[in-house]
């Protein structure tokens, strides 16, 4: 049974009736999935949007070479895959579980419905999509003006959140992906918060004792 308060919650359908949402929640489906599962691969045809309930996924795009670049991480209540909704295009990225996860699959035919009969709600759309251009935007301006190094201290601390240990939800390469930049450049990045005392490693365990200094670092 899908979770009806967190589908209620999310940015798409937190303007729905009651009777709307129910239409939703009876169209959904649950999805566990393991780690390395792909829910789809970028310029599929699509017929249906996700919501995370449980665990982490990335969208993720691959260059020629194979290289990849991971985009965003969705996590417990982020919606994706709706963007074939509105403009009838394949995905524009990958969808691969990074860790043990469970995803509300929605089907875009009862949403279609609803945003035809309530066009007005279709600012609910244009607000997602602005949120998402202003993350977009966000990760332009770090390729810009931040080095491997910047980069890969703001993307330690979005994974601690607000906790000063943490483990590492990604791999290496994963989080190399997220950076934008080679692993090793990454791991040498690492190894000089390490050797500046702002942060201690254990496999995949971390700690920041130097909150400050790293989020300088990553401005």
């Amino acid at each position: 049974m899908a979770d009806r308060d967190l589908l209620a919650a999310s940015a798409l359908f937190s303007g729905l009736t009651e009777g709307e949402l129910d239409d939703v929640v009876r169209a959904a489906t649950t999805r566990d999935l393991r780690r390395g599962d792909v829910l789809f691969s970028e310029g599929e045809e699509s017929e249906e949007l996700f919501l995370v309930e449980g665990g982490r996924v990335a969208m993720s795009q691959r260059s020629v070479d194979g290289r990849e670049s991971v985009i965003a991480l969705m996590e417990r209540g982020d919606l994706f895959g709706e963007m074939p909704l509105f403009d009838g295009l394949g995905r524009s990225t990958e969808a691969r579980a990074l860790e043990p996860s469970v995803v509300t699959v929605v089907p875009y035919e009862p949403v279609q419905k609803i945003y035809e009969e309530r066009p007005a709600l279709l600012w609910l759309v244009v607000a997602l999509l602005s949120t998402r251009l202003r993350i977009t935007d966000s990760a332009l301006a770090d390729s810009v003006f931040l080095d491997v190094t910047g980069r890969t201290a703001k993307r330690l601390l979005e994974l601690a959140g607000d906790q000063d240990e943490f483990t590492l939800p990604v791999t290496q390469e994963e989080l190399a992906g997220m950076v934008g930049a080679s692993r090793e450049r990454v791991n040498k990045a690492i190894a000089s918060f390490l050797r500046l005392g702002w942060l201690d490693q254990r496999d995949r365990r971390y700690r920041i004792t130097d909150r400050e200094q790293l989020t300088r670092r990553a401005t």
